[in-house]
């Protein structure tokens, strides 16, 4: 199988780029393309002409969405519009990574893919509305929507912690906010799975299980040795620009129905955490 990867060098590119070991896989970072550029990314897809288009490249700083709107929308709404019209000249499938912030986070029990978007960030917006252009342009498309990555090679919020507490004493994390962490090996694994499988519609893919903000920060620095105190803080102590779904889980049925499952976090995070200290 070929396969084109947009986003290559962010944390999930990087897993992705690890795991594909036995298909033909062309990862393309920020570097080699911006997919804002409609000729750039044409001439690539057209080059490459791949069975499939992973787009896991996307402008994903929450806070700084919120200050430069146009950038989110460009990067996250028009250029996955790009790559969808390229994928379609070509006839390449296309999966398309999404987010749990195209909810808004008021329901109490796990969402599911068909629950109405209603996206409170920009961020959020710009993924909800990508989403519906894509399934416009391209009806057999896999929209794989995750929540709370973490993995090694850059920042994400194990890193953060582990810095922290390493000079820290007492940590106050946010405790009103409810998801999934996810490990981006796990979900690299089910990508693979899923282009595999000619996988088609919207897929909900999290590691099991969910936690606040500060449940997930005291198994951190539990696993991790150290005696830094975790206080929980309500979201509005923790005042950022962005508003973040108050509960954001996603159900895993729509995995389950491919087949494939994914390890609890708690399991994940002990994976993350030696990976790190190799």
């Amino acid at each position: 199988m070929r396969v084109t990867l947009f986003g290559a060098s962010g944390l999930l590119g990087k897993a992705l780029t690890r795991e594909w070991q036995t298909d033909s896989v062309v990862g393309l970072s920020s570097r080699d393309v911006d997919i804002r550029d409609q000729k750039r990314v044409q001439t690539l897809v057209e080059e490459q002409h791949p069975e499939w288009i992973v787009l896991a490249a996307a402008y994903t700083n929450v806070d700084g969405c919120e200050s430069n709107p146009e950038l989110a929308f460009g990067v996250n709404r028009d250029g996955a519009v790009n790559v969808a019209k390229a994928a379609r000249m070509v006839g390449s499938r296309l999966l398309f990574l999404s987010s749990d912030y195209v909810f808004d986070g008021k329901k109490t029990s796990s969402y599911e893919i068909g629950d109405a978007r209603n996206p409170q960030s920009v961020y959020g917006r710009s993924k909800a509305e990508a989403e519906l252009k894509l399934l416009e342009l391209l009806p057999n498309c896999c929209i794989v929507r995750t929540s709370w990555l973490f993995g090694t090679g850059g920042k994400c919020f194990p890193d953060t912690i582990l810095k922290l507490a390493a000079s820290r004493a007492t940590l106050d994390v946010v405790n009103d906010q409810r998801g999934s962490p996810t490990y981006v090996v796990d979900l690299a694994r089910a990508i693979i799975q899923l282009c595999r499988k000619e996988s088609a519609g919207i897929v909900h893919a999290t590691n099991t299980g969910d936690c606040t903000w500060f449940e997930f920060a005291q198994e951190i620095v539990r696993n991790a040795g150290l005696k830094t105190e975790i206080r929980p803080v309500s979201s509005e102590k923790m005042a950022r620009p962005a508003p973040r779904p108050a509960y954001s889980v996603l159900s895993p049925e729509s995995m389950q129905a491919f087949g494939i499952t994914m390890p609890a976090w708690q399991d994940a995070l002990r994976r993350y955490l030696e990976e790190r200290a190799r």
